[in-house]
């Protein structure tokens, strides 16, 4: 999927949800266009699963078995893992939403209205070990000129 297919797919549903939610919708797209490769991964194309999120005790929902990358003991090593599987984009958009609001290290993301903003706070509070995380995801935000989909 081009990332202009990517972003003609999932808009609809980030958009939705920025207005359920005030998560801002360039901040959904560019994180789901960073964690799945512009929905090419194999969990995106298979279980609609953007953000890669494994099943834990806790969900209840449909799952799928699927190889990932572990670091155990210093070594990397391919293992299974149960990841949860979505009915299409939205349900995916708006379980990863759920999470950002019941988590309260995200709390001060919500004072914000435009992604950038918004993933900078993310970033900061920890989301992912990747220091450059944030730039990343406003590269995105940037380079598509995804911050218009805020204002519809």
């Amino acid at each position: 999927m081009s990332p202009e297919d990517f972003i003609s797919a999932i808009a609809p549903a980030a958009q939705a949800c920025m207005r359920r939610t005030q998560i801002p919708a360039s901040f959904t797209i560019a994180q789901g266009a960073l964690e799945s490769a512009w929905g090419a991964s194999q969990l995106a194309t298979t279980a609609f699963n953007l953000f890669g999120v494994k099943a834990d005790r806790a969900w209840k929902g449909p799952t799928v078995i699927m190889p990932t990358i572990e670091v155990i003991a210093g070594k990397r090593i391919t293992v299974s893992a149960q990841w949860r599987r979505y009915s299409g984009w939205q349900a995916c958009i708006d379980d990863h939403a759920a999470f950002l609001l019941g988590n309260p290290r995200y709390k001060a993301a919500f004072a914000y209205a435009d992604g950038p903003s918004f993933a900078r706070v993310i970033a900061a509070a920890g989301y992912a070990t990747d220091p450059q995380y944030a730039e990343k995801l406003n590269a995105v935000i940037r380079g598509r000129n995804l911050s218009a989909l805020d204002a519809a």
